[in-house]
């Protein structure tokens, strides 16, 4: 029994925020994996605390703006470092930097970052996660106070230590998410990382950062962008992500009106990253 899990299958639109909001929500259940899909996410459950009504709670399953469906099936002995290994791939990033899981082999990128693929939403295969690490990748980080922000996996914070960022403050709303953070960020054997479980209402502190790095989206860093503001000092680089090519003016206008001055955009597959100094 301890091995058999159900397994559901959910085909989301839109995909990508519909798909960050369900993970977060199934996350506050007894799900315990999931893995991003071609057209939404699969979730994994024990079989023996599942019960019928498990989805009952699930909010974004009853909103008018994502259309979700979903099957489910009983999956018995899940080997799931055989899983992922089918499923999770290296990372490469202009042959400069590579994330990649245990299992796989070390190469001899510059930055070799090593992800327990736990689930696959935060390892870096998203076009906003790989603009990120190309921004980290042209600027000279050393020793500046950096905070990632929604920080998934801690990918960028990791890659902002192994470039000389210190101290790294990283939070992330999600539960698994924070205590995946601390994991990776042992794992990696940094020293300068501290994670928190959390929003952006940890901003209120005083702290002050020379780098911040948001790969939220659009709505949340909206939201948020004043706090980050507040929180970064004179000539500090904010870098964004998590937003379409169509939502660049929404997030310029916010950026610009607070004082901020745009500097790069990446683009790729109509998502965007931006940077901005103060």
């Amino acid at each position: 029994m301890e091995n058999t899990y159900i397994g559901y299958h959910f085909t989301v639109e839109p995909k990508e925020l519909g798909s960050e909001i369900l993970v977060a929500e199934l996350g506050e259940t007894a799900f315990e994996s999931f893995m991003e899909t071609e057209k939404g996410v699969s979730a994994f459950v024990q079989k023996a605390l599942w019960n019928e009504h498990i989805l009952d709670d699930i909010q974004i399953l009853h909103s008018d703006e994502f259309k979700i469906e979903y099957t489910f099936e009983e999956i018995e002995q899940v080997n799931w470092n055989e899983e992922w290994e089918k499923n999770f791939d290296p990372i490469d990033v202009d042959g400069i930097c590579h994330v990649r899981a245990p299992f796989h082999e070390k190469t001899d990128a510059k930055y070799d970052i090593v992800i327990e693929p736990k689930m696959s939403f935060g390892t870096g295969h998203h076009e906003t996660t790989h603009m990120m690490i190309q921004h980290l990748l042209e600027m000279d980080v050393t020793n500046l106070k950096t905070l990632d922000m929604g920080c998934g996996t801690a990918i960028l914070a990791i890659l902002a230590e192994m470039k000389g960022a210190q101290p790294i403050d990283a939070i992330d709303i999600d539960n698994w998410c924070y205590l995946n953070s601390i994991e990776n960020a042992e794992r990696n054997n940094c020293r300068h990382i501290t994670v928190y479980e959390g929003d952006a209402s940890l901003l209120n502190q005083g702290q002050k950062y020379d780098l911040i790095i948001a790969n939220i989206n659009r709505n949340i860093l909206l939201n948020d962008m004043q706090a980050y503001v507040n929180c970064l000092n004179k000539n500090g680089i904010l870098l964004l992500s998590g937003f379409y090519e169509a939502d660049i003016p929404v997030i310029d206008t916010s950026c610009t009106e607070k004082g901020l001055t745009y500097v790069k955009k990446f683009q790729k597959n109509n998502w965007v990253s931006l940077k901005y100094v103060n």
